[in-house]
């Protein structure tokens, strides 16, 4: 049977390169059946000029074959035109290009975009077909010029991106301006079906419903009334009234129960008599956050943090906000195509059986021959010091991670400009490309040991002695137009970083398709591809007979359907229910492609069987693709976030695949989106191309939020400001989002970002005054105070979102307030007024401003342990976890929420006794019952620490946070421990003195236990519910292993330092014995708590060096 494809494939008409053209152009046509391929198109083109007489538009009928290219027609239509003498003096001054196509459809005008396309591709022709129409009509239009309006309507835009999108110098194709264009198309669709009431109040909704009824069971008095009902206390000017509502009710009902309340009292309330509940809507006091929509209260995010807290429910009746507000500045843009950029089918492309002389795009699929690059050379900047190295180019070309085929050239002396002018020819066909395989091109050097070769490709020099890879740059080999790229690429290569400089985000920087815009100063490398007398395109798929039905695909086939053998199902299992770091063995891929069928019946084995793809051959990306296509059990599976997130990484580069993950996720509430969107934006990176389902995912949920949008906005320009390799890919995305937010969010993010800038410009003025300096003067911060002052009066806005808390609005510095912070990086302590009126707390917004420190590392912590606490309240836990604000806004700048009524425990021993508080038991027990004002406040305090401490030694232990001292473990005055600054993560601990600070997996301390009630080995009732809570805890997370690894591997190429290599992410599996049984796990956990309770006093020591020693010098206590 592999004979016979083989003898097939011979016989098959063979695509050949541009030197053959002649000999191409004789060939005859095989039979007469082209004529039905290339069907002929009656195009009615309303020209942009007009007849003298009747001062109507100029008409043109021409008949388009189905075949040609918009360009073509394009040039056809001018030829037509100028033939005819018609309007000479516009026709023969201008060119086609002068013009751009449009249609109608449904009553808005489409742009015909992409010039490479095949016409019978097209949109229109579809639509014009499902209308029986037997003549379509196209405008030709002078291409319209940008407004000055529009004009600087981009630049503002572009300052709030921080990124030029209109810069087109440092690229090689129009990818940047043709993914702009088309995600206008999903903008305009969310637009429409946007509602702008809803839009305009954002309620914040929360679908995790299991821990509630627990968490309403144990609520203080006075926010239960009773099991069922909540009290809400709702203001209207300087009154106030007192309701009770079921948690069932809706808003709309809770309003209704408030009028009937109110009835005999409205003068009091300032409510006029002719006005009803419909004319009202609820707002939380002192924030932006609506209690709105068709949800019971029970389910709006602040209801819940009120009675979590057992804090009363205090909202304000006012007027709904104007929609009018969000108001969205109208596009110049015409929509393109739905199909640009859509190649047609093989049958439609295919050279086999047609008259060649009417052939103007070839199938990729026609391709036989093997693919070949020719690298000409390369141009170093500047010459390394050592003279004696040589240097050679490696060409691999590789699908997601999986390496399809590498070729190098030989090695030469490392010179100024080195040249190979040599042909490379890699051992895969060109039909076999698939769509997202890139070119991966990287210089490497190593020392001179043998003669240098004189010769071509393939001599190994370098092989005898270690060499270095220098610099690295990639190519699409099928572009965004699904076209072969063809002909010369100068292409500017990244530099590897050195050891002395921050390489942790070198992973993913080396899978990106931008090039260095560093043109002067980069290594560039020159190659030559094949160039073929027309387009190249990738078919978008096989009509009429099944690709698996040809030769080895069809037996393949029939064996993918086989039931499988009892005897390997076991195998097949096991594979399956392996976590999603483990390795796959050349027999599991096989096993799982050989029963592909049955794999398509277990969603969980989805990632496992597309791991398992031969990316490299047509024949297997058909087969998967119509594998996927056919199976609905993927969409009919329930929601596992983990198996879609994974779908997402960088192993997976086909856009069917990552279609569907997405289309999974879909289904995800606001909420989770939110849980998952520092992963989403990460994703992006490992997408092929700009525009991508993932892209349009993320640009619909945060058209639809308000709250998912400012999150966008922030994750989006902080990237774009620290990652250049990515920096176009992320601008095209946060612009497309811009457009279409409304005007209210942009003159927010407008004041963000002018807040932001004015408070980096003086952190950095104040780290230029005291750079040496580990202490801060009273004259350094009286200077910060003066600079705030100056600013306060000059040009800060008046208010703005807080960036990590959107729904809480900063007015006016407190200047009294302000100092700077004695660490390193000089951060500032900052203290604004609250803006909103409505507001019944007195307390400032306390935020810490850093410049000089990554906080995504800091942001992806704090965003697991949100996860853990999701994932502890579907099992009825509520451990009180504190994950502060924190967000990144810039390269190395973000901002720190201060948590109020807290402070640090060596804040705590050392107000005491000093330094040797940290041996001092009893102290922490003391600090918390002077802050309780009554006995039952403080057993309250004691079970929150119980909870809290538990929360907290399962998640720092599961994620291997080290270098955890008495200056970085806080409390509040409520009883609420939490943990701040995570630097060391997934086992990368600190040692001081080349000793290990880590002695004890999580700190439980003697000071600790006191509050428990317990020293020593000694138990106690709230030790016993704190080892209870523990291991409830780390089984919980443990039925989640698959999610947490996931999150972590997709972060291990975004520049974590502490995240680099899968070797990091071993630790959680390690820590969450993975593989053994339940009784184990549980076993060893509390083998775990007895450690620390042995070795308590080495925590106790360090934390007293710490203090003693200064070995954290400085460190500013966070206590507000």
């Amino acid at each position: 049977m592999e004979q016979q494809v083989s003898d097939e494939e011979e016989s098959q008409p063979v695509v050949l390169r541009e030197e053959n053209r002649r000999r191409r152009r004789k060939m005859k046509a095989f039979t007469s059946t082209f004529s039905v391929a290339m069907d002929q198109i009656a195009i009615e083109f309303v020209l942009p000029t007009t007849t003298k007489s009747s001062r109507s538009p100029d008409t043109l009928l021409l008949e388009v074959a189905g075949n040609w290219t918009v360009e073509q027609v394009k040039a056809q239509v001018w030829l037509r035109v100028v033939a005819t003498n018609l309007c000479p003096e516009f026709y023969q001054k201008y060119s086609p290009d002068h013009c751009i196509l449009l249609y109608q459809k449904k009553g808005n005008w489409c742009e015909i975009y992409d010039k490479h396309q095949v016409f019978q591709t097209l949109d229109c022709i579809r639509y014009w077909k499902a209308l029986k129409k037997d003549v379509g009509k196209i405008h030709l239009t002078c291409r319209p010029q940008p407004s000055e309006e529009s004009t600087q309507y981009q630049r503002y835009l572009n300052y709030l991106i921080g990124y030029d999108v209109t810069d087109v110098s440092n690229v090689h194709d129009d990818e940047l301006e043709f993914t702009r264009r088309k995600l206008l198309t999903p903008r305009k669709i969310e637009l429409a079906d946007r509602d702008p009431k809803l839009y305009s109040m954002d309620p914040w909704i929360t679908s995790k419903g299991a821990a509630l009824w627990a968490t309403l069971c144990c609520l203080p008095a006075p926010s239960l009334f009773c099991i069922g009902h909540i009290l809400l206390v709702i203001h209207r000017n300087k009154a106030s009234q007192t309701i009770k509502v079921s948690i069932d009710d809706t808003p709309v009902q809770v309003l209704q129960t408030f009028f009937t309340k109110i009835s005999n009292k409205r003068a009091l309330l300032g409510v006029p008599e002719d006005v009803c509940e419909a004319d009202y809507v609820l707002r939380v006091c002192g924030r932006e956050e609506y209690i709105y929509g068709n949800h019971p209260v029970r389910d709006f995010h602040w209801v819940r943090q009120c009675l979590k807290n057992g804090e009363e429910i205090h909202l304000v009746l006012e007027s709904a906000p104007n929609p009018g507000q969000d108001l969205v500045q109208k596009e110049d843009w015409a929509q393109v195509d739905d199909c640009t950029g859509v190649a047609g089918t093989h049958e439609q492309l295919t050279i086999d059986e047609k008259d060649h002389e009417r052939v103007f795009t070839i199938s990729l699929w026609d391709c036989h021959r093997k693919f070949r690059v020719k690298v000409l050379g390369i141009d170093i900047p500047a010459l390394p010091r050592n003279p004696e190295l040589i240097v050679y180019v490696e060409a691999s070309i590789f699908h997601g991670q999986q390496l399809l085929a590498q070729e190098r050239t030989s090695s030469k002396a490392f010179t100024e400009e080195v040249l190979w002018n040599t042909w490379l020819e890699f051992n895969i066909r060109i039909r076999d490309l698939p769509k997202g395989a890139r070119l991966s091109l990287q210089v490497s050097c190593g020392k001179a040991q043998t003669q240098i070769s004189k010769g071509g490709s393939g001599s190994h020099d370098c092989n005898k002695t270690k060499s270095r890879l220098l610099y690295y740059v990639n190519l699409l080999l099928v572009d965004h137009r699904s076209l072969l790229r063809q002909g010369e690429f100068i292409l500017h290569m990244w530099k590897m970083p050195e050891k002395t400089e921050d390489n942790s985000s070198v992973n993913a920087d080396k899978l990106t398709s931008a090039t260095n815009p560093d043109k002067a100063s980069s290594m560039a490398v020159a190659i030559l591809l094949d160039k073929y007398c027309y387009p190249v395109a990738l078919p978008k798929s096989r009509e009429g007979k099944e690709a698996g039905g040809e030769g080895r695909e069809a037996e393949g086939g029939e064996r993918g359907q086989r039931e499988m053998p009892n005897h390997l199902r076991k195998q097949f299992e096991a594979i399956v229910e392996t976590d999603p770091l483990h390795p796959l063995s050349q027999e599991d891929k096989e096993l799982l492609w050989h029963f592909r069928e049955e794999c398509m019946r277990h969603p969980r084995a989805y990632p496992k069987l597309l791991g398992s793809v031969r990316w490299g051959r047509q024949e297997a990306v058909l087969a998967t693709h119509r594998l996927l296509e056919r199976s609905s059990v993927w969409d009919r599976s329930v929601l596992d976030v983990g198996l879609a997130m994974q779908l997402l990484d960088c192993h997976y580069s086909d856009a069917h695949v990552r279609s569907m993950a997405v289309r999974k996720l879909e289904t995800l509430g606001d909420d989770d989106v939110l849980r998952y969107l520092l992963q989403l934006v990460q994703a992006v990176k490992f997408e092929p191309y700009h525009d991508s389902a993932l892209a349009r995912f993320l640009l619909k949920r945060a058209l639809r939020s308000k709250r998912i949008g400012h999150f966008l906005f922030w994750f989006l320009r902080s990237e774009i400001a620290q990652s250049m390799h990515y920096q176009q890919r992320y601008a095209v995305l946060l612009e497309a989002y811009l457009r279409g937010c409304g005007e209210d969010m942009l003159q927010d993010f407008r004041r963000q970002v002018e807040m932001t800038e004015a408070l980096q410009k003086v952190t950095r003025e104040i780290k230029a005054m005291s750079a040496e300096k580990y202490d801060v003067s009273a004259q350094v911060v009286f200077q910060l105070r003066q600079k705030l002052e100056n600013l306060q009066t000059s040009g800060l806005p008046e208010s703005f979102r807080v960036p990590y808390d959107p729904g809480l609005r900063a007015g006016a510095l407190v200047i009294e307030q302000c100092k700077v912070m004695a660490s390193k990086k000089r951060p500032l302590w900052l203290q604004f007024k609250r803006a909103d009126p409505t507001t019944l707390s007195s307390d400032t917004i306390g935020v810490i401003f850093k410049d000089g420190d990554d906080l995504r590392q800091d942001m992806l912590i704090l965003q697991i342990l949100l996860i853990m606490e999701s994932i502890w309240e579907e099992e009825s836990l509520d451990l009180s976890l504190l994950p502060y604000g924190c967000i990144s806004t810039g390269n190395k700048i973000g901002m720190i929420e201060i948590v109020k009524d807290a402070t640090t425990i060596a804040n705590i021993q050392q107000s005491v006794v000093g330094s040797t508080g940290a041996f001092k038991d009893e102290i922490l027990n003391q600090w918390l019952r002077d802050k309780c004002v009554s006995e039952e406040k403080f057993q309250q305090a004691v079970e929150r620490f119980v909870f809290s401490c538990g929360g907290y030694c399962v998640a720092t232990y599961v994620l291997g946070v080290g270098d955890r001292h008495n200056d970085n473990i806080m409390i509040t005055e409520s009883g609420n421990l939490f943990h701040i600054d995570f630097g060391h993560i997934l086992g990368n601990y600190k040692s001081f003195l080349g000793i290990s600070k880590e002695r004890v997996p999580f700190v439980l301390t003697p000071d600790f236990l006191y509050v428990m009630g317990t020293s020593g080995k000694k138990s106690s009732p709230h030790f016993q519910k704190f080892q209870d809570v523990c291991v409830r805890a780390y089984l919980a997370l443990r039925h989640h292993t698959n999610l947490l690894v996931i999150l972590f591997s997709m972060m291990l190429m975004t520049g974590m330092p502490q995240l680099t290599s899968k070797e990091d992410i071993e630790y959680i599996r390690e820590a969450l014995t993975v593989g053994r049984p339940e009784e184990e796990a549980q076993r060893h956990l509390l083998d775990q708590i007895e450690i620390c309770r042995d070795k308590g006093w080495t925590v106790q020591f360090n934390w007293f060096l710490h203090l003693v020693l200064g070995i954290k010098q400085g460190v500013d206590k966070r206590s507000a």
